[in-house]
């Protein structure tokens, strides 16, 4: 059936594949590095204790009739050891069920991590990472051509994430509309990278234009993706120009690797071979005919995507449009979204301990350092993304003075006791393992350091206190 399969896209769905397994690879390898830690048996926010809520009983996951530590290691270590065979594109080599199942497997597992993961997961690229995976499972395999109808829901997929963003931004801040927001955002981004301070730095009036090519990228380009050739490929090399400015710019985990990966579905492999010579022109292989079993399958996975697409598709010219909102328990066409407001305020709380016998002004406090998100005003930022650190995300969220902070008082707690798991998931303990006698948190304003402050006082970071969040406290009074 010629109709079923698309020509001169295996580019296309090699990337595609690969690259979704690679950022699940990530995924999983953060979540067996930092869930025990923040969700475990003995995290800040316990699955076991989530699971007795009615709400939790209804999700699907692996862990609804039981949880451990050890179980949720399983499942992220073989979720990670298949993600890493699609990344080396073995199971590809097989017949088209091979890949189907293997993808649907780790989207499974996944799944089941995110939907105990509570607000350490609530962020919109887990769900966008659980679509991607579903999707490309349909891909099949190098034996058959890639399914024309999976390569356009990609784009529809595609299309949804970018227009969605530009609409958010749109309907959300006055800034983006009066062109100013890139004032502010280089600089009070959740977690600046090494070359933030370089972007926040440049002059306003490229800042306008930097807002001017998103609102280009995100509200207008998108409906070229679905154009003719070379017109689609065009549209997709805009949207991963302008997500690769993205990623060099900042750290967003891996919404903005992913948007580019899946852009790819748009770029055919004449478009490519026009960029790069040495690619050919068109594929080289000689598809079988696709089995009629796959073939059903394709086409009943599509139709369950055009009917789930109802409702993001409202959601995409509604009033009150919803930012990176779930419509069902499986995650499975989202609406997307991100930074419909931009803050202008930079806050960074920082946690201290003493080990003196009583808090007063003859104690000497130390910081905790994390890894991610500003601290020490002399630190340079570090590149962490596509890996996502979650603790970090959550404290500049606690910043902007996020009402849910029942994991903070836990981690505070953590700390008090010198919890191993815990004290991992920073970069430095002042008391190296040994427990402090009292704690609290501090509210620091931070701004980028000017050229000349940085000459002259070799900071990255200008920082003025700005209150206390947690005044001093000691485990007996904390666990009261």
């Amino acid at each position: 059936m010629d109709w079923f399969g698309a020509d001169g896209y295996e580019l296309a769905r090699q990337v595609l594949q690969r690259g979704v397994a690679a950022i699940y690879l990530v995924a999983f390898l953060s979540t067996a590095a930092q869930f025990p830690a923040l969700l475990g048996e003995h995290g800040l926010l316990p699955v076991p204790q989530f699971l007795r809520l009615s709400y939790a009983k209804k999700q699907p996951t692996l862990f609804r009739w039981r949880y451990s530590d050890r179980l949720l290691l399983t499942v992220a270590w073989v979720g990670a050891v298949v993600a890493a065979s699609l990344v080396a594109g073995l199971p590809q080599l097989g017949p088209p069920w091979v890949p189907l199942i293997l993808f649907l497997a780790i989207w499974f597992g996944y799944l089941s991590i995110v939907n105990v993961g509570q607000t350490f997961y609530g962020f919109g690229w887990e769900s966008l990472l659980l679509e991607a995976g579903f999707m490309v499972a349909f891909l099949g395999s190098n034996e058959t051509a890639p399914p024309v109808l999976i390569i356009w829901l990609i784009r529809w997929l595609v299309f949804r994430l970018e227009f969605g963003a530009g609409m958010i931004k749109m309907r959300g801040d006055r800034s983006w509309r009066d062109l100013t927001a890139l004032y502010y955002h280089h600089e009070t981004q959740p977690m600046p990278n090494p070359l933030s301070r370089f972007a926040h730095l440049m002059p306003k009036w490229f800042h306008r234009v930097e807002v001017l090519g998103n609102h280009f990228s995100q509200l207008i380009v998108p409906f070229f993706l679905f154009a003719p050739q070379p017109v689609a490929s065009v549209a997709a090399a805009i949207v991963m120009l302008t997500q690769l400015w993205l990623v060099v710019t900042g750290n967003f985990a891996w919404l903005n690797v992913i948007t580019i990966v899946l852009a790819f579905a748009a770029l055919s492999d004449p478009a490519a071979h026009l960029v790069i010579p040495a690619m050919p022109a068109h594929t080289d292989y000689a598809f079988a005919v696709a089995p009629a079993w796959f073939i059903v399958i394709v086409i009943a996975a599509s139709l369950l995507v055009v009917i789930l697409s109802w409702w993001p598709a409202r959601n995409l010219v509604a009033r009150r449009q919803l930012m990176n909102a779930s419509f069902n328990r499986w995650h499975l066409v989202n609406a997307y979204g991100a930074f419909g407001s931009v803050t202008q305020v930079r806050y960074e709380i920082e946690i201290e301990g003493t080990d003196a016998p009583q808090p007063g002004p003859e104690a000497e406090w130390r910081a905790y350092e994390f890894k991610g998100k500003p601290g020490d005003p002399r630190r340079v930022p570090r590149q962490f993304a596509p890996y996502h650190l979650r603790l970090d995300w959550l404290m500049w969220f606690l910043a902007l003075g996020s009402p849910d902070n029942r994991w903070f008082i836990m981690l505070l707690g953590k700390l008090l006791e010198t919890d191993p798991k815990t004290l991992k998931l920073l970069r430095v303990d002042p008391f190296h393992g040994e427990p402090p006698q009292w704690i609290r948190a501090k509210r620091y304003h931070y701004r980028f350091a000017t050229r000349a402050e940085r000459r002259k006082r070799h900071v990255w970071w200008v920082r003025e206190e700005a209150g206390m969040l947690v005044p001093p406290v000691s485990r007996d009074a904390l666990r009261g």
